[in-house]
């Protein structure tokens, strides 16, 4: 059996190791190529865009795949819908493996906002030293703010060719602890965060920094995702491959 997994987080590189130890199943990884050094997963890896759904149609016929699983991240939303279109098309078994969202709690201050477009032009007035942990590819939006200083943090530098608002780029990988974190936003006097929903353990510390010290999140929620077979976690998905072998 050969199992195609579209990768890019940490989940997706512990699922490839478990399942290809499976008896009788050939794990091929599919990485967009977003991040210049990113974790290895076990198997066979291929990277870079298929060329939308009929792309990937054509490379799920060519490599005779047997089932697809989704494991990118939950606002990688487009490969997601090709992904389901593809599965559909070619009648391939298709899985879904996207990490729970953060749930607000109470001492949570956050503004639930849809797009990172809109949450440049919600950032509060009295903001004026923000941390935006919202990766490289989506700093522009907030450059012509420039009366205020951001914090960026990517793991990787953005495009050179790229605006970004006037601060200070900080280039770091998770899982990030709350002591850090909380050391963090005291020493560069941040008054407010910009994150996506992103869900997980990796860099959940830096929301609840953000609740302990009373400063507001403007939080990014979830595009959209198509309706297929959907799990939560890793043991789950690897259950589902084992249930069609």
């Amino acid at each position: 059996m050969r199992v195609l997994i579209l990768g890019g987080t940490g989940d997706a590189a512990t699922l490839a190791t478990q399942v290809s130890l499976l008896p009788g199943v050939t794990v091929i990884n599919s990485l967009a190529g977003r991040t210049l050094q990113p974790s290895a997963p076990v198997g066979m890896v291929r990277v870079g865009g298929f060329g939308g759904a009929d792309g990937l149609v054509a490379y799920l016929q060519e490599q005779r795949i047997d089932l697809l699983i989704d494991a990118t991240h939950p606002f990688a939303a487009q490969i997601s819908w090709n992904a389901a279109a593809a599965a559909t098309t070619i009648n391939v078994p298709h899985l879904l493996l996207v990490r729970p969202e953060w749930q607000k709690v109470p001492g949570d201050r956050w503004l639930e906002i849809d797009t990172v477009e809109a949450a440049a032009q919600a950032i509060p007035t009295t903001a004026q030293r923000i941390f935006l942990t919202i990766g490289r590819q989506q700093l522009a939006p907030f450059a012509p703010l420039t009366d205020r200083w951001f914090l960026m943090r990517s793991i990787d530098p953005p495009a050179p060719d790229l605006t970004l608002p006037p601060g200070t780029l900080l280039l770091d990988r998770g899982p990030f602890t709350l002591e850090g974190e909380g050391a963090l936003l005291k020493k560069y006097g941040i008054d407010t965060i910009v994150s996506k929903n992103s869900g997980g353990d990796a860099t959940y510390a830096k929301v609840v920094a953000a609740r302990e010290l009373g400063l507001p999140i403007v939080m990014v929620q979830r595009p959209a995702m198509p309706q297929c077979d959907r799990v939560t976690n890793v043991a789950s998905a690897v259950a589902w491959v084992k249930q069609r072998l």
